[in-house]
């Protein structure tokens, strides 16, 4: 199909088109990574001429900077008790960095790739830091740092590096194990040496 026809195509329902390229794209590079995922891949994969994608999103690097928007809204926590933190967190990052979620080629991409790495840190830094700190009782940007570093952790271990207990484990007793943790990041006394 040539562009013309490919254009032609799109008229019949555009934002249909660029969300199946969209769900392509974040199944695509959560897979294969920012630098293993090509334009012809994801068109292939949405059923699309690869024009359309470029059509819609101009490069590759305008595809992952918008298959990579989190689309997250974190709740107010200041009401929650912090042993409850990772209850009310845990089922939106899940969400987030399934196999069609925004964060799995974020974190897939962030080691190799600058616009990943300042991408995901942008998110927590707007997102997930200012409802931390409306719970922490001092230094909240660096204990909603080290929660964040924790979620990012398991997250690479679920699914990138595949540990298969955590693979295995359901989201409920993840929440669980991660409830203490994060009540500790939050509420305890911060270390002698700390500035």
């Amino acid at each position: 199909m040539n562009y013309a026809r490919a254009v032609a195509a799109r008229s019949a329902d555009p934002q249909a088109t660029r969300a199946a390229i969209l769900g392509a794209a974040r199944v695509q590079f959560g897979r294969h990574g920012f630098e293993r995922t090509t334009i012809r891949a994801v068109a292939a994969a949405a059923e699309v001429d690869p024009a359309l994608v470029m059509h819609y999103f101009r490069n590759k690097d305008g595809l992952f900077a918008a298959a990579s928007e989190l689309d997250v809204e974190i709740p107010d926590l200041t009401s929650v008790p912090p042993e409850r933190v990772a209850s009310v967190l845990l089922p939106l990052f899940a969400k987030a960095w399934s196999p069609e979620g925004a964060l799995l080629p974020l974190l897939r991409a962030a080691a190799t790739n600058r616009a990943a790495a300042d991408a995901l840190a942008g998110m927590f830094t707007r997102l997930v830091a200012p409802a931390l700190g409306t719970v922490a009782v001092d230094r909240p940007d660096e204990r909603a740092a080290l929660i964040g570093a924790h979620l990012v952790g398991v997250a690479v271990g679920r699914h990138i590096i595949g540990l298969p207990p955590l693979v295995a484990m359901d989201d409920d007793t993840l929440a669980e194990w991660l409830g203490p943790v994060f009540a500790h990041y939050l509420t305890s006394r911060a270390p002698t040496g700390a500035v």
